[in-house]
């Protein structure tokens, strides 16, 4: 299986393409639409020909102890099932993935849940779970002889290629829309020596505009259109997998935004089944901000079949996405798992991100939408008590640390948005306080916390 033996097709025609595909917006000239990549004959392998599950489940276990660098990395461990380059030798790595699954007590007590996990992507080297696709698609590039890659982004992949770029000795292009993007993220592209560019235009406009850019020149695309990113990011499937000896979860809750990592996410637990290194797949739900809800408004309103892009307005700026490239796969795995997608208000979101920083798990805004939606699936009984849940986590609190400085100061959402919340919302801010410098004063703001 460490044969560079993959092939590329297009998910709505069916087109092949050989690994030197040369659309450089990988997408196809038959139909238009994004390429995946396969590995022929998995799903048929029977008897001897069937990789040996227990061998490659020891194996990569084994690793983890390795002093051998590619085996430090949670992606590039399971090296198996990603013969996507010619030599593993030229796999750029941070050291990405083996990212912690943390249980969460209080919100499965809350929810009558028996067992709600989050696995936090956002521990990753640049904070979030780009990593995992940067560290397959920017190794592609460096081994066919790229100098430049480049991305359209609201920020954690410009994170994620800079710093793998410059890992490699590449130079990079990040094209932002201007003012929509959180600071974190941008001190991350700019310091890791990407050029930046911040476009008068919304993350959609972005794409155009880049699309246009690599198409004239000679720089490797790195958005999540290039199925290699998928390849990566399919992995933290193989580590939940693992962590629960193998046996799947019931549900995982992913984020939506360009929709990419719900696709990859589904793609490694597909794989995994038809490998025989288990039994069955999760339900797959995407959750969306309600005002960056277009999955939610296509499956409702004509179960997936075209979905009609919209402009994007949430604070959640990593799923501020009205046109998401990824959207017919997301689609499918939805349908195909027996999932959900839902939307969740801004207050919801604000709420949720806070309730996870009490179980002591900060994370970005775009992450807090699983547990915001996870509720509503309990409240319309989706999800049973007895099930095992896992929220998906895409970001580090740090990504947008003014964000929950404004929650609790009280200025993040305004009165229309907080309707109906206004106790949960006050029960949850910690407002920091300037006390004079006694300690009767310090004591005097304790005592009035508890309560």
């Amino acid at each position: 299986m460490n044969d560079n033996l993959h092939q590329l097709r297009c998910f709505g025609c069916g087109t092949r393409a050989d690994g030197a595909i040369t659309s450089p917006d990988f997408r196809c000239s038959v139909c238009g639409d994004l390429f995946e990549v396969e590995y022929p004959g998995w799903g048929q392998r029977k008897g001897p020909d069937r990789p040996n599950a227990g061998a490659l489940k020891w194996l990569w276990r084994e690793r983890r102890c390795s002093s051998e660098s590619l085996d430090h990395s949670g992606v590039w461990r399971f090296r198996e099932l990603l013969p996507i380059l010619e030599s593993f030798g030229n796999a750029v790595t941070l050291r990405e993935g083996n990212t912690p699954l943390y249980h969460l007590p209080r919100a499965a007590k809350a929810l009558g849940i028996d067992q709600l996990f989050a696995k936090h992507q956002g521990m990753n080297p640049t904070g979030s779970f780009k990593d995992t696709g940067m560290t397959t698609a920017l190794s592609v590039a460096k081994e066919r002889g790229f100098e430049w890659v480049a991305c359209a982004s609201t920020g954690n992949t410009s994170a994620a290629m800079a710093a793998y770029a410059a890992r490699a000795g590449l130079r990079s292009l990040v094209v932002i829309p201007e003012g929509k993007i959180a600071w974190g993220k941008l001190a991350q592209a700019m310091d890791y020596g990407a050029v930046t560019c911040q476009v008068k235009t919304d993350f959609d406009g972005c794409v155009r505009v880049l699309t246009q850019v690599v198409k004239e020149a000679h720089i490797y695309l790195l958005n999540s259109v290039n199925p290699y990113r998928l390849e990566g990011q399919k992995t933290p499937a193989f580590e939940i997998a693992e962590a629960f000896d193998w046996n799947v979860p019931d549900h995982l809750i992913v984020p939506g935004g360009n929709l990419a990592n719900s696709s990859a996410l589904g793609k490694g637990f597909r794989e995994m089944h038809e490998l025989g290194l288990t039994h069955r797949m999760p339900r797959i739900s995407v959750i969306q901000a309600e005002g960056a809800n277009p999955l939610v408004r296509s499956l409702a309103n004509n179960q997936g079949a075209t979905l009609e892009p919209m402009e994007a307005q949430t604070r959640a700026t990593a799923i501020r996405i009205g046109n998401p490239a990824s959207w017919r796969k997301a689609a499918r795995v939805v349908q195909e798992t027996g999932g959900w997608c839902q939307d969740v208000s801004e207050a919801e979101i604000a709420i949720a991100k806070a309730e996870l920083g009490s179980e002591g798990l900060g994370c970005e805004p775009a992450s807090a939408v699983t547990l915001a939606g996870l509720k509503k699936l309990c409240a319309k009984g989706a999800v049973a008590p007895g099930e095992t849940v896992v929220l998906l986590l895409t970001g580090h609190t740090l990504k947008d640390a003014d964000y929950t400085i404004d929650f609790h100061r009280g200025t993040l959402l305004n009165d229309e948005e907080k309707v109906g919340l206004e106790t949960k919302i006050d029960s949850l801010r910690r407002n920091a306080q300037v006390v004079d410098a006694t300690a009767d004063a310090v004591l005097a703001a304790v005592k009035g916390s508890v309560g």
